[in-house]
């Protein structure tokens, strides 16, 4: 089977790193190292990442004197990397049962692709995990490159739905480094980078489970504002640098930034009904994002949302 090397970055974590390690671990795969980066933890991490480093010879640690962020451990991770393939594990989750061997496979049987990803389930701290997510499911999708670029762009959304992409290990580093100025979608910017190369799997089924906690780094942002505003960055930043080169890359562009407005119209008329606080600054983004939104509302995104017959009525009850 082919390798792999799993890198585990993690600050203040302890309580969650060996569920996530023996994860990693339960993967069934004979060639695998783990590197596990702390970036000085002030709890028990150091502690418990050198029990298992002790205890297991697939483990290896870096143990950082002073934090130099989550970006310095993803990149001394893609530096480390020598393996066929190459993931990161964010420390406060865990694996699937067979989702490494599951994107393992899917990319072996596809040379063109050098990505994969599949579903993400969330759970609640030390909630137990339902036996009923764990289950396999068969199928998988390949997606072009630029198909995988313009569907971000329509939806001004990341497909991948949670932290955990498998690559390959070259083919990453020729992507290159995470970018320490996209601080939320430093993520979906790497995965455009990638689309750049090459195809993309999406796998049908369950690859990972996403704990959500009060230290999750997305809840320090959990604002359509924000969010968008982090979007947006990361829009400018791709299409700024390996994104420029693509034949239709001004039009991805332009599309990606009215999804971004098209989604702010409508949160800042939302929060005007429901006389919450941030009207003005949404409406300010979307006319910035695409000025016709000043004098033609964006009715063809709301009218792609599912449930936008459901919004369209409470909003005219709330007259």
């Amino acid at each position: 089977m082919s390798s792999i090397d799993i890198v585990i970055p993690n600050y203040n974590y302890g309580r969650f790193l060996e569920g996530c390690v023996q994860s990693v671990l339960g993967q069934n795969i004979s060639e695998m190292r783990i590197l596990i980066i702390d970036n000085a933890s002030t709890d028990d991490s150091v502690a418990i990442a050198r029990s298992l480093a002790t205890a297991n010879p697939l483990i290896e640690t870096s143990l950082h004197p002073i934090n130099l962020g989550g970006h310095a451990s993803f990149n001394e991770g893609i530096d480390w990397a020598r393996a066929d393939y190459f993931a990161i594990v964010c420390a406060d989750d865990m694996l699937s049962p067979g989702a490494l061997a599951r994107a393992v496979e899917a990319l072996d049987d596809n040379p063109g692709a050098h990505m994969a990803y599949g579903r993400t389930a969330f759970f609640r701290d030390d909630a137990e995990i339902a036996s009923s997510i764990c289950s396999d499911a068969d199928g998988m999708q390949l997606h072009r490159g630029i198909d995988f670029i313009a569907r971000i762009c329509a939806t001004g959304r990341s497909p991948v739905p949670g932290p955990l992409a498998v690559t390959r290990t070259h083919i990453q580093h020729q992507a290159g480094h995470y970018r320490p100025a996209l601080r939320h979608t430093d993520d979906v910017e790497m995965w455009m980078r990638l689309a750049v190369l090459g195809d993309i799997v999406e796998l049908d089924a369950v690859q990972n489970f996403t704990r959500i906690h009060g230290a999750n780094q997305s809840a320090t942002l959990d604002n359509v504002l924000g969010w968008n505003t982090e979007m947006e960055a990361a829009l400018e930043s791709f299409f700024g640098n390996e994104g420029a080169f693509l034949e239709n890359a001004e039009n991805l562009l332009k599309r990606g930034r009215a999804s971004l407005s098209d989604r702010a119209y409508w949160c800042a008329l939302s929060n005007l009904l429901r006389r919450r606080p941030g009207a003005r600054a949404l409406l300010a983004q979307a006319v910035r994002l695409r000025p016709a939104s000043a004098f033609l509302p964006p009715v063809r995104y709301l009218m792609r949302r599912p449930d936008a017959f459901h919004r369209i009525c409470a909003a005219i009850a709330r007259r």
